[in-house]
């Protein structure tokens, strides 16, 4: 961080009178925190890493009242990140604000492969933490796990539950399997049935595995009675909103069944329940159109069933379908797997949780497990006419939101128009940061907003970097030109 930018940072929080996901603000008048493990872990394992900001007082309104001695504090800190597994690197940097120093420690996030970081005085699960907001929360069990999991290479769609059978499968369903794979892999078709079981994940000792019960399961809720997807119709825009006569759904469905029957019958539940579009043309001509297209319902759906979390810590979690008045959220257990990020979702091939599952389903129902079927989402919604799809990881949950509301986007994806663009020139007539944008405009992504909405307008001159010089700064903030914009006051202040 250059010391103009920590600079401005100290002012921003100190005007905002507030910390955030990537910053935390920590008084050290008279001496180092004792203890900043908490957030050396949550910052290491979040995406983006995070700001440690030494100087202001949260207690007195975020007053800028400096550090104690600049030297002293870094060398404490340091000390502090030694006892971090893995040891944590801190970028320091030092600002004079009116006679008072202020220290930035940056934190970087860790390598996946080294996730999560903790505190070795109290080990790898009490000395986990997350970041929530603006609060520095110990992980759960779960959440370590998962870290674990990718990890070591934990498998756990091939798990055996001790109650399975051999005659739990649909030997019906088997034979279909057997004259697909004869078909798409001959390799395979030489071998013995059982054998090509054994390889494709389905059994495991003559026993069905957990991919095996889903896939070909006479009853696969016998075993698992959460493995299912819970349906259900909002009377509004938020759960509790209640219909015309108290009612808290208009529908409610459980679905169960294998994941080929719970594809077709939660799909099918969508579009029962959605609403038609009258559009008429340029030329009067009117026509009709479903609210969403069901290509992307379909692929929002197959992707939680392929890639929601199957061990024994969701075996209490079904996957969510939620039809709210403006949207439709998908949400599964499972957030993100290995080094997936919710910026790069569907522009590379990422880490699968469940590679016999996503297999099978290619031969089964000719599914593409290749980016997840996000982009199909992604172009069919354009194609619609809607936003795009927003999709967002937390704690263990992954969630896709599909808005009804129509969008006037250019031919290409990502295109806008000019009420979007005078909407966002508007809401910058005052410096706003990258989450500002994306939370009035409604990203879940601050990234793919920037890239798609506010860079063209940078470009054309429309919006300034108020820091120009470092434009991928944390501290950057977009202003439209000729409005309020940053001032040099600061400057004059020193």
């Amino acid at each position: 961080m250059l010391v103009q930018e920590l600079y401005e940072l100290a002012r921003r929080v100190e005007e905002e009178k507030c910390e955030g996901q990537y910053l935390k603000v920590k008084k050290a008048g008279v001496s180092t925190p004792e203890k900043v493990y908490d957030t050396l872990s949550s910052f290491s394992n979040q995406n983006g890493g995070g700001i440690m900001l030494f100087g202001l007082d949260e207690k007195a309104g975020f007053h800028i009242s400096g550090v104690y001695d600049p030297q002293d504090i870094q060398q404490k800190i340091t000390e502090q990140c030694e006892q971090m597994d893995p040891v944590v690197r801190p970028h320091f940097t030092v600002c004079d604000v009116d006679g008072r120093f202020v220290v930035s420690a940056e934190i970087t996030e860790c390598d996946i492969f080294e996730k999560p970081c903790f505190y070795r005085g109290r080990g790898r699960v009490r000395g986990s933490y997350v970041r929530v907001g603006e609060a520095d929360k110990p992980m759960t069990e779960y959440e370590v796990y998962s870290f674990e999991v990718f990890k070591r290479k934990i498998q756990d769609e091939l798990r055996v539950d001790g109650r399975a059978k051999p005659d739990d499968l649909n030997r019906s369903a088997l034979s279909l399997y057997f004259a697909q794979i004869r078909e798409k892999k001959r390799n395979l078709a030489t071998l013995d049935e059982n054998r090509i079981l054994e390889l494709q994940g389905v059994i495991q000792d003559g026993a069905p595995t957990v991919a095996g019960e889903l896939l070909f399961g006479v009853y696969p809720q016998s075993l698992f009675p959460q493995y299912c997807i819970t349906a259900s119709v909002i009377p509004g825009t938020q759960i509790g909103d209640l219909g015309e006569i108290g009612e808290r759904f208009l529908d409610d469905r459980r679905i169960e069944g294998t994941i080929p029957q719970m594809l077709e019958e939660t799909v099918g539940f969508v579009v029962r329940n959605m609403k038609r579009r009258i559009i008429i043309d340029s030329e009067g001509r009117r026509s009709d159109r479903q609210e969403y297209p069901v290509e992307a319902i379909r692929e929002a759906v197959l992707n939680s069933l392929i890639h929601r979390d199957y061990s024994i810590h969701t075996e209490n979690s079904p996957i969510r379908v939620l039809i709210f008045d403006d949207r439709i959220e998908i949400e599964n257990p499972g957030g993100l797997y290995g080094r997936g990020t919710i910026e790069n979702l569907g522009m590379m091939g990422l880490d699968t949780r469940n590679p016999y599952i996503a297999g099978a389903l290619e031969i089964i129902i000719n599914s593409e497990n290749r980016y997840s079927g996000i982009p199909v989402m992604r172009r069919v919604m354009e194609n619609h006419r809607l936003r795009p799809p927003v999709f967002s990881s937390e704690r263990g949950v992954f969630r896709v939101s599909l808005y009804s509301e129509m969008q006037a986007y250019g031919n290409s994806y990502g295109g806008q128009d000019k009420t979007t663009e005078q909407s966002i020139i508007s809401y910058c007539s005052e410096p706003r940061s990258r989450e500002e944008l994306a939370n009035e405009f409604r990203f879940e992504s601050p990234t793919y907003f920037l890239k798609n909405y506010v860079k063209p307008l940078v470009e054309e001159g429309k919006i300034r970097l108020t820091l120009p010089a470092a434009p991928k700064s944390k501290n950057q903030k977009y202003v439209a030109t000729g409005g309020y914009g940053m001032r040099d006051d600061h400057h004059e202040a020193k």
